[in-house]
């Protein structure tokens, strides 16, 4: 206990106070299930505390250790887990396949990638360190389903009985037999170890004469197969050579499953660990491999530029000039991370961030232009003047210079709408200023964008900017 009390101490002057106290109080308190795969999000809601503190938190209490972080790939049809890896340089780029979805996807990290904390067996052991001797409920609850789907206890037991005609725990080198009375239903025959599913399609005239269905679980995760039969009796013989205990299910996929399935909350995606400050400055090592290429539906970019900066060192002096721009450079920093934006780069005087919302990066690029003001007030001077381009789109997140980047013509165009500006106004694209929380953040402040078409250098069409006053 002295032992977790220090780890507790030392995250404490590296980390949130309050965020690390919720946390000693859940490993010291909570359930198992409670500290495996905690989905941050839901955490920090329940407690009443910061997203971003609560992020921030859990990174810097895996690098102490004290936490396992989990990459976990998702079927965005059932919520499954496809593939667990703890980094994200292991993440392939080729499709992924769901059986009990009968689906493959290819993964994106807007989504598709989960990003996950569970005790560490050093702090405290859990059951899901053992998966395989987890009961087989608790094996979907807790290592199947992800913790975006959102059922509480009683919500799954209702939900198991209405869902599920049978289920078994069948060990290594075994053999069942379940038998079964099919409905005029569409059943799955699921199991999650080997990810493997079977559908029966039932139709047709009852039948009283016995049907017979045999099925072997492998590692080599057969191709899911299907079958029409007819409303009565099945034998459905198991075979487990998989080499580990395998948990076979029969689904009824009706209204009930597609109930359960459907319960969704909020979980913590990669796109935005990648756009986490504490993440790229905490786990710069556990970015992404270099040759790899992960796609990003959508994520807002933000460029900014000294206005001048030449003429200003010419105008007071490199040692006044160098203090000048850090001041810059520091507060334009900490307003990209209130904002829940990470910054990617600076490059001269510039800075390169993304956000994973539209409405984040505009709320930071006015608090970077009142900055700027504040810090010339202070001075007396008209010296500090950004200017600042936002765009939002598709780009692929790569590693470039030993440093995880981004590319694509989606960070082209932000970096030309950048160039736009001459002055204090901002320019967006109309993709981010039509966003109604963009807007709603606009006229609040009763401010009103100039609409223009923009020719930027590189793109072949004009592209619709505003200029945000």
């Amino acid at each position: 206990m002295s032992e977790l009390k220090a780890q507790f101490a030392t995250l404490k002057k590296i980390a949130d106070p309050a965020v690390a106290d919720a946390i000693a109080h859940l490993v010291e308190n909570g359930e198992d299930h409670e500290l495996n795969r905690v989905n941050v999000l839901d955490f920090s809601k329940r407690h009443g505390l910061d997203e971003e503190q609560a992020i921030s938190t859990f990174l810097h209490a895996s690098r102490l250790g004290m936490f396992d972080l989990t990459w976990n790939v998702l079927c965005p049809g059932c919520s499954g887990v496809l593939d667990a890896h703890d980094t994200l340089k292991s993440l392939r780029s080729d499709d992924y396949h769901c059986g009990l979805c009968a689906c493959g996807y290819e993964p994106s990290v807007d989504e598709q990638v989960e990003v996950a904390f569970t005790v560490s067996p050093k702090l405290r052991r859990i059951a899901a360190h053992d998966p395989n001797n987890l009961p087989l409920w608790e094996y979907y609850q807790q290592v199947f389903w992800s913790s975006g789907i959102d059922l509480d206890r009683s919500t799954f037991d209702a939900l198991v009985d209405e869902v599920a005609l049978d289920a078994l725990e069948l060990p290594a080198g075994e053999r069942a037999v379940m038998s079964l009375q099919l409905p005029a239903q569409f059943i799955i025959v699921f199991e999650p170890v080997t990810h493997s599913a079977h559908f029966i399609d039932v139709q047709g005239e009852p039948t009283k004469e016995r049907q017979q269905l045999s099925l072997v679980f492998n590692k080599s995760h057969p191709p899911t197969g299907s079958i029409t039969m007819r409303p009565g009796p099945l034998r459905l013989a198991l075979d487990n050579q998989a080499g580990v205990r395998t948990l076979p299910t029969v689904f009824i996929a009706g209204d009930g499953l597609h109930a359960m399935l459907g319960k969704r909350r909020s979980f913590l995606t990669a796109k935005r660990m990648l756009s986490n400050q504490t993440f790229r400055d905490v786990f710069k090592a556990d970015n992404l491999d270099i040759d790899q290429r992960l796609k990003i539906t959508s994520l807002t970019f933000l460029f900014t530029d000294l206005k001048g900066s030449t003429a200003l060192y010419e105008r007071v002096g490199d040692l006044a000039a160098f203090d000048l721009v850090r001041a810059h450079f520091r507060a334009l920093l900490e307003i990209i991370a209130s904002e829940k934006g990470a910054v990617v780069k600076t490059i001269g005087d510039a800075v390169m961030a993304t956000f994973v919302k539209p409405e984040h990066a505009i709320a930071a690029g006015l608090k970077m232009r009142a900055a700027m003001d504040d810090l010339n007030a202070e001075r007396g001077t008209e010296d500090l003047v950004v200017k600042i381009g936002i765009h939002e789109g598709p780009c692929l997140a790569v590693m470039l210079n030993e440093r995880q980047d981004y590319f694509g013509q989606t960070v082209n165009i932000a970096a030309r709408v950048q160039g736009l500006a001459t002055s204090k106004s901002i320019h967006a694209t109309g993709g981010v200023v039509e966003v109604p929380a963009v807007s709603a953040i606009l006229q609040a402040r009763d401010i009103k964008p100039i609409q223009k078409q923009a020719a930027l250098r590189g793109i072949a069409d004009k592209v619709l900017v505003y200029e945000i006053p």
